[in-house]
């Protein structure tokens, strides 16, 4: 009944980040990992395929075949799916049945987004080890500084090649690094490394690369954008470059054509940010029909809800603002929220504040889609839960992190809501629950 895979593999990228497929493959001898790296601080490392390849590591009798990870129903879109797939035609964003219509012999599997968040704390404690300056961008990418590690562990490049040795032989999966001077640059070239490649811009060489690379390689050129830059003749980013600003404000307005322009010539002054987070949290779902049930939308908040707090705590974070999005049948969007006493990473805080929002906001109709989101960040440690006058030593924060580190230990949701397991008429399709044996936790009673 419900599709749960409307996140991809990109997680929580930043929005108008260029998009990877817009970057050619093909080799040049130019740039390679054995390229100058003299003035390139800049890594960009991206885990390839993440969420296929997290599933293909525990079912290594997969490893070479197409692999997508995804919604299984008639309205699930594709999150993630294994080169092979790719060959075959499938992207991350595609809906299923037109995938399985591409490559009817994949595999497809649910997405399991507790062993992907465990899987990103490994990658990004790799990062953390090798320099203090690491910026998340989402689940499975990371800006890295490495101009401090030169004393200890070598020249760009031997940093990024040993960045890419412990995931691999730590964690058991591949990624791929771009090294140069800034970070657009950077996040370029691990797109062009891809798959388990390491790539080296030189500094003098930055133009070289960019100026061939079609106008979508940008970061901010969606498909609108392209296509009005198209429509001026300008295809290439060095074609930009060259234009006049005062032509490509025409075309995408005055603050983006500046931003374009400075980029097409290599031009990207930010810093790697440690401090840099996310501003909020969430996970939605959108079923296979219409649903105007409020139990069914009562177990499907309680999954989102786990799911999002999940996040939270992978990310080391806790939130002050928890809001819900209904998409009606006739595709109006609703969104409510509420503010919080205190910042909370615990599904069931989450879960309860949900239900309320969307019992007050009785939508009266049929329900296309739900979503859960958490915003208002701060660090867990720091801001974490204020302790109410009567509550228990141990309560549903110590359950869900004990749940936590089941799946990180058995790689499934092995501890999960009573009512969401697959018991009965009503509940989710056994399809959309990972394989692994759950024990019950209760979704009404106060824990031991």
């Amino acid at each position: 009944m419900i599709n749960q895979a409307e996140e991809s593999d990109r997680g929580a990228s930043l929005v108008g980040m260029g998009r990877s497929q817009a970057v050619p493959r093909e080799a040049d001898r130019r740039f390679g990992p054995d390229g100058d790296d003299t003035g390139c601080p800049i890594l960009h490392a991206d885990m390839d395929a993440f969420f296929a390849s997290v599933e293909i590591r525990r079912r290594p009798q997969l490893r070479g075949q197409p692999v997508v990870v995804g919604g299984l129903g008639p309205r699930g879109v594709v999150s993630s799916a294994s080169y092979p797939a790719r060959a075959a035609g499938v992207r991350s964003a595609m809906p299923t049945a037109q995938a399985r219509a591409r490559c009817p012999q994949a595999v497809f599997l649910p997405p399991d987004f507790p062993a992907y968040a465990e899987a990103s704390r490994a990658v990004m404690a790799i990062f953390r080890d090798t320099t203090p300056l690491v910026e998340p961008l989402s689940l499975d990418e990371a800006f890295l500084d490495v101009a401090g590690a030169g004393r200890l562990l070598g020249r760009p490049a031997q940093v990024a090649a040993l960045i890419r040795r412990r995931v691999a032989t730590e964690v058991g999966l591949s990624c791929s690094v771009g090294v140069a001077p800034s970070k657009f640059v950077a996040k370029l070239g691990s797109a062009r490394a891809k798959p388990d490649g390491l790539l080296v811009v030189p500094a003098g060489l930055v133009q070289a690369f960019l100026h061939p690379l079609p106008v979508a390689a940008l970061w901010g050129v969606g498909e609108r954008a392209a296509e009005a830059l198209h429509r001026l003749g300008l295809r290439t980013v060095g074609e930009l470059a060259r234009a006049p600003v005062g032509l490509l404000r025409s075309a995408v307005g005055n603050a983006a054509a500046e931003q374009l322009h400075q980029l097409a010539w290599g031009r990207d002054p930010r810093r790697v940010d440690p401090e840099l987070v996310e501003k909020s949290i969430s996970a939605e779902t959108t079923f296979d029909t219409d649903v105007a049930d409020p139990d069914t939308v009562r177990r499907t908040l309680l999954a989102l809800a786990g799911r999002t707090a999940v996040r939270l705590r992978a990310a080391g974070q806790a939130g002050r603002t928890v809001a819900i999005k209904v998409r009606l049948a006739d595709f109006r969007t609703v969104h409510r929220s509420r503010t919080l006493t205190s910042p909370t990473d615990v599904a069931r805080e989450v879960f309860g504040t949900a239900w309320s929002l969307f019992q007050a906001l009785a939508p009266g109709d049929r329900i296309r889609l739900v979503g859960v989101r958490v915003e208002g960040l701060v660090p867990a440690g720091g801001a974490g839960h204020q302790p109410v006058l009567g509550e228990p030593a141990h309560g549903w924060r110590d359950a869900e992190t004990a749940a936590d580190a089941a799946a990180a230990r058995f790689g499934g949701p092995v501890v999960r809501p009573a009512s969401l397991l697959p018991t009965g008429p009503g509940t989710m399709r056994p399809e959309n629950v990972a394989a692994t044996p759950a024990v019950p936790l209760s979704d009404r009673a106060t824990p031991p």
